[in-house]
């Protein structure tokens, strides 16, 4: 009888980290589809996520960490609503594909010679300059330069540019408003001592009214990982409380996180440890922890699960960095670990970050990992 009931719990397991799989799988293609337009500036993009991850929080049954879901906040951003057209020598370029438009640029509309600077670029008076690249990476700007930067693929485009006719449209928001979506399960014996779980849904949104970035990897994995947990920790409450946050402004400099640290709708005191989730759906070369060496034992014990488990091949060690939602809040002292994973798809800040092609590689054991993390620190 104590087997048949030890193959019925693996076989449950097995089921449900199977019915997880196709949970996260869903939310990655949601996210990154183009009804969210790269969860960003136009279209409505990062509005209509926020709303969606309001109603996901509701269905699984969190718990609002102020009156709502949504903790709202403004800044400014510099957007490519419609126009985003350019020619080179006489041939249109595809947006996001052969070229990019720097995203501090001003708008402009212009036809004329280009001028050789050096072997890399070219300009257009009176402030127009086109630049030639081995990649395209977008981001995001909370400014506007006077002068226009085209970047293009030169693996694509390989002639030396003589020649250009440029359209571009650019719309400057002074005060955008956004929210961080903030959740949280109360604790069964210690509810004033809290874990969290965060991970920033905001991507670069689109440049021009048909091209958008995915941000498959960057970062509806972390988000979906994010749920997924979510709905493992309300139906299995803990002693403390588990919370939940998922950022906008990430790609804009950090902007959410800034924002709920400077106005904490819970005493930060109570946050015992922080794990922020930014770019898990790889693994297959591994993953790297940020701020493993500012924490020591805590990174000890992650290894120590690791290791019992035999979850993640390679764990590697990452001081501080400024480089995610993780990092105000060690600012503030409260002890937190970034994590990423690495190998599989190089997509990056490009078109090419997409759901189809993202293997969730770790997903699994990455989620074990958390949830074994998070019991020892309970202990």
């Amino acid at each position: 009888m104590k087997k048949i009931f030890t193959l019925f719990l693996m076989l449950s397991n097995i089921a449900c980290f199977a019915q997880d799989s196709l949970y996260v799988r869903k939310m990655v293609n949601t996210l990154a589809s183009a009804s969210f337009w790269g969860r960003g500036y136009t279209k409505d993009g990062m509005k209509k996520t926020a709303d969606f991850l309001s109603a996901a929080y509701k269905n699984i049954g969190l718990l609002p960490m102020g009156t709502d879901f949504k903790q709202e906040f403004a800044y400014p951003v510099n957007t490519f609503p419609g126009k985003m057209f350019v020619a080179i020598n006489g041939k249109k370029l595809m947006p996001g594909r052969d070229f990019i438009v720097n995203n501090e640029s001003a708008g402009i509309r212009q036809k004329g010679s280009l001028e050789k600077v050096d072997s890399l670029n070219f300009i257009a008076h009176p402030n127009l300059r086109i630049q030639l690249k081995d990649k395209l990476t977008w981001s995001v700007a909370t400014t506007v330069a006077q002068e226009t930067t085209i970047e293009i693929n030169r693996k694509n485009f390989k002639e030396i540019p003589k020649e250009i006719s440029v359209d571009i449209e650019n719309k400057f928001i002074e005060n955008f408003r956004a929210s961080n979506i903030c959740g949280w399960i109360k604790g069964t014996k210690q509810p004033d001592s809290m874990l969290i779980i965060t991970a920033h849904y905001d991507h670069l949104g689109g440049m021009g009214a048909d091209t958008y970035f995915p941000g498959a990897n960057d970062n509806a994995a972390g988000v979906a990982t994010l749920l997924s947990l979510a709905k493992y920790y309300k139906a299995h409450p803990q002693p403390y409380s588990i919370g939940f946050i998922c950022f906008a402004g990430e790609e804009a400099g950090l902007l959410g996180s800034r924002y709920f640290v400077e106005n904490p709708p819970i005493p930060l005191s109570k946050i015992k440890f922080l794990i922020n989730l930014d770019l898990v759906g790889t693994g297959e070369s591994g993953m790297t922890v940020v701020n493993a060496s500012v924490y020591p034992k805590a990174f000890s014990l992650l290894n120590e699960i690791n290791q019992e488990q035999k979850l993640i091949s390679k764990i590697n060690s990452r001081g501080k960095a400024a480089n995610s939602d993780h990092y105000f809040f060690t600012e503030k002292g409260v002890p937190a670990f970034f994590i990423y994973t690495q190998g599989g798809p190089a997509a990056y800040h490009d078109i090419f970050d997409k759901a189809e092609t993202l293997p969730l590689t770790e997903y699994h054991d990455l989620f074990k990992l958390i949830v074994g993390f998070n019991q020892r620190i309970m202990e």
